[in-house]
């Protein structure tokens, strides 16, 4: 870790001296092009050097882009939440004034048994819905 910390510090030194070389190179009016060209170079070089180190870990320090104007947001609609499981079952028993058998779920859902058995267990112990007979089930 300390390792590390050391890599990134000389790593935050050259980015400065970079830094105050672009200055300079803008003082004396040398052409943007060039002063870009220049330093990409160092810093692509510098960021090999870092990356070839065997036993060391560092972060390579990427280029920021260049500020775009902000581009107009698309107005994220939200979805309705999907009914789950237990709620597509509850809706069937609910809806039903003489209740509703497994068979009968398993037609109108399209679950298989076991997923089925198990929801009707679960619903029963939270109290949604009760027995009204042998298989039969009605809502709460």
């Amino acid at each position: 870790m300390a390792i590390l910390k050391k890599d990134l510090q000389a790593v935050k030194r050259d980015i400065k001296a970079l830094e105050k070389k672009l200055e300079k190179l803008l003082k004396a009016h040398v052409p943007m092009p060039k002063a870009k060209k220049v330093i990409k170079k160092k810093v692509v070089k510098k960021a090999k050097a870092v990356k070839k180190a065997p036993a060391k870990k560092a972060k390579v320090v990427k280029k920021a882009p260049a500020k775009k104007a902000p581009a107009k947001k698309a107005v994220a609609r939200k979805k309705a939440p999907q009914a789950t499981a237990t709620d597509k079952i509850l809706i069937i028993i609910k809806r039903s004034k003489k209740g509703v058998d497994v068979p009968t779920l398993k037609k109108k859902t399209g679950f298989d048994d076991k997923k089925v058995r198990n929801i009707i267990f679960r619903a029963s112990k939270e109290g949604k819905i009760k027995k009204s007979g042998r298989g039969i089930y009605v809502g709460a």
